[in-house]
């Protein structure tokens, strides 16, 4: 096989620096989406999140899309279907296959982490944010129930309902 069409085949691959990947806001939570699916011709999507004490994801699942989360920086508390909440320090890392009941809350003053999923969700996490203010600052148009549900919708996503209390 020529080097052409092995070109043809193989995604190229790509470098950023810090500040280079794309910057959203989900609230005050800050969304960089360091690979995404067009960037890895379709293989993964990669988000490095920052958020504060109390952020929550609800308990839902996403029949089709696999996630996973590792902890930078901070702690959370994570749930896994119906298993007691697992608190999650930096270092810690967890799998959420397709189909289980998952969601997360931010337990320090702040916690940095990254998420490994599907392209498909991955352009989820892209509907529910808003590109930056002036210099970066959060949005100042907010995210809505309506469009949470929406995106919801559209992502086959079943929300579930509100994380139980850490007991961790």
């Amino acid at each position: 096989m020529s080097d052409v069409a092995r070109d043809e085949v193989v995604p190229r691959g790509y470098f950023r620096g810090p500040g280079e990947a794309e910057l959203r806001w989900s609230g005050e939570t800050r969304t960089h989406f360091l690979a995404t699916g067009e960037t890895t011709g379709g293989a993964f999507c990669l988000i490095d999140e920052t958020a504060r004490r109390g952020e929550t994801v609800p308990l839902h699942r996403h029949p089709r899309d696999l996630e996973s989360i590792y902890v930078v920086d901070g702690e959370l508390s994570l749930f896994l279907n119906h298993a007691p909440a697992r608190r999650a320090a930096a270092g810690a890392f967890a799998h959420f296959p397709a189909g289980s009941i998952h969601g997360f809350r931010v337990e320090s003053g702040t916690a940095r982490y990254l998420l490994y999923t599907t392209p498909h969700h991955g352009e989820f996490y892209r509907a529910i944010s808003r590109p930056p203010g002036p210099g970066g600052t959060p949005a100042t148009e907010p995210i809505d129930d309506a469009m949470i549900d929406e995106a919801c919708r559209r992502f086959d996503i079943e929300l579930i309902g509100p994380l139980p209390d850490a007991e961790t």
